[in-house]
């Protein structure tokens, strides 16, 4: 029971925590303190950790997970007003410290202890040349941080939060498991396709994030393993629909959520914006071939369901 209570919350407080840098970015970068209104965002987050530590004593819902949709809701729209702002303003940076390499990050480690060498009595002067320190950075690199950020704890939150009466271990597992590959996917995607971003197509970076958007909705729900529980009691009489529900959730997955606008995507960015290069192609022939497989597997249970 402690333990259970102790992860609810030390899983929602970083949620909090990570879309608080978020807000903390935007304000700074657009050197507006309206934007800390964006924590109101967070409200729906800790009211869901109450009702859930006082209702369901910590445990997460079996279909959905309603903690994982709130910290999206929270942190998204830091995400797009910093993706905005730098793809603006990318041409306006004074000089800053790029994260890009062993030595840079090594000589930002250094210069932080050096600054703060002689404040460790001072702590207000500590967190100010700290905080200023960190908005040497670049936006860019920023932004990067915030995105794997986001990625990696919805991953390990999925793995913190209690599903006592949801998820069993073997499907909490299988879960984590698409939960790292869609990630490593959804990272590539935005990370190449809006670095491929020109002056002159500012409606691509809107489509990108709009498709980014639709693609984080493939984390809140349990959709993808649960029913597989369920189809190992099914008998040859049900409906094809029971008897493959996981099936046909991972191809409409792919079709339609990830894959599939991914790929519209990096066609659209070769063709109407005349982008091509090796990686883009690479990933576009992936996307492709991604579906084309899931359409096959699609047409397989059919064809064997008719037999």
């Amino acid at each position: 029971m402690l333990l259970r209570f102790i992860c609810s919350v030390v899983t929602r407080s970083l949620f909090i925590l990570i879309s608080l840098i978020g807000v903390w970015r935007v304000v700074w970068v657009k050197n507006d303190k309206l934007f800390w209104l964006l924590t109101i965002l967070f409200l729906p987050l800790v009211v869901e950790m109450i009702l859930t530590l006082r209702r369901r004593k910590g445990k997460d819902c079996k279909w959905f997970s309603p903690p994982i949709l709130l910290f999206l809701l929270s942190i998204i729209p830091s995400i797009w007003i910093l993706e905005l702002h730098h793809h603006q303003n990318k041409h306006s940076y004074a000089k800053c410290n790029r994260l890009d390499s062993s030595e840079n990050v090594k000589d930002f480690v250094q210069h932080w202890r050096s600054s703060n060498a002689t404040n460790e009595t001072d702590i207000y002067k500590f967190l100010k040349d700290s905080e200023k320190l960190l908005s040497s950075v670049c936006p860019n690199d920023w932004i990067l941080a915030l995105h794997q950020a986001l990625l990696l704890l919805l991953i390990v939150g999925k793995w913190l939060m209690p599903n006592e009466g949801g998820l069993t271990r073997d499907e909490l597992s299988q879960l984590l498991l698409i939960f790292v590959g869609t990630a490593a996917d959804i990272l590539e995607f935005t990370s190449e396709t809006l670095s491929d971003v020109k002056d002159k197509s500012p409606v691509l970076v809107y489509i990108i994030l709009a498709i980014w958007t639709w693609s984080m909705l493939q984390f809140p729900h349990n959709l993808t393993v649960l029913s597989s529980r369920t189809e190992e009691c099914e008998t040859q009489t049900d409906s094809l629909l029971s008897r493959h529900r996981t099936d046909f959730w991972a191809v409409i997955e792919a079709l339609l959520i990830q894959d599939g606008p991914f790929l519209l995507v990096r066609l659209t960015v070769m063709i109407h914006f005349e982008i091509v290069h090796q990686m883009l192609v690479f990933f576009a022939i992936k996307n492709f071939l991604v579906v084309a497989l899931n359409v096959y597997r699609l047409w397989v249970i059919c064809w064997d369901s008719r037999s």
